[in-house]
């Protein structure tokens, strides 16, 4: 990350324990921006990049999940989005989120969040996430509803909810209700962010996703468009030529 000679980092894999890294990043030593792509638990990573420094990074595939599976492909990525993600200087663009409308609205803020797990572990941190003014991101795998709920909450009750300008959430697969339970995701995400009122689109295939997952440039601004199946229009580029 310190070498002046590396333009990007593209990570592997999803990064188990990438927060042990926090303690060891030296802020004043990353001087120059690179591009950063990956998902999952470097969410910590991304998390640190904006609120120390406000890198744009990229939520996006790994080299050893997403791109291994190609183009299109299942567990593959998105190559539109990732292209100009990556590429686009001079102008914004939409992405269509193929999700559901769970609160109908739109909203314009700082493309935020990810893997809500770690979103959470950031909260008490230096680098606690600041969630006010953001379209926020949230998105896990093998996590019961009742977990989600909890964490939710936890989100709730630390304040991260107020002033969130819209919320767009993933596929969440691998969640499905304990034994004897008819209460899934959907429903857990309808209940609690229903009375928000903030704009919400559940199910886009971003971060843990067996669809061609989607490349999302987090620090820029965005506008969520929650109607249908929700459309995000990114509304500045994430990178300068």
């Amino acid at each position: 990350m310190t070498d002046p000679k590396v333009k990007g980092v593209f990570c592997t894999r999803g990064g188990y324990g990438s927060a042990e890294l926090l303690d060891h990043l030296k802020a004043n030593r990353l001087k120059r921006p690179k591009i950063f792509c990956g998902c999952s638990d470097l969410t910590s990573v991304h998390i640190f990049l904006w609120e120390k420094l406000r890198w744009v990074t990229f939520y996006g595939p790994h080299v050893g999940g997403g791109f291994d599976a190609g183009a299109n492909a299942t567990n593959g990525y998105d190559p539109d989005s990732f292209m100009v993600s990556m590429t686009a200087t001079n102008s914004g663009w939409s992405v269509p989120l193929r999700g559901e409308t769970l609160v109908r609205g739109t909203g314009s803020g700082i493309l935020l969040g990810g893997c809500i797990t770690l979103l959470e572990t950031s909260l008490g941190t230096p680098w606690e996430l600041d969630t006010r003014g953001s379209i926020l991101l949230l998105e896990d795998r093998g996590v019961k509803p009742y977990h989600l709920d909890r964490m939710l909450l936890h989100l709730k009750q630390a304040g991260k909810f107020k002033g969130v300008r819209g919320i767009l959430l993933g596929d969440f697969p691998d969640c499905d209700p304990p034994a004897g339970s008819t209460v899934t995701i959907s429903d857990v995400c309808k209940r609690f962010l229903g009375p928000l009122r903030i704009p919400a689109v559940y199910g886009a295939p971003f971060g843990h996703t067996s669809r061609p997952m989607l490349t999302l440039p987090l620090g820029v601004r965005a506008r969520l468009q929650a109607s249908g199946e929700g459309r995000l229009h990114i509304l500045e580029p994430a990178v300068r030529p």
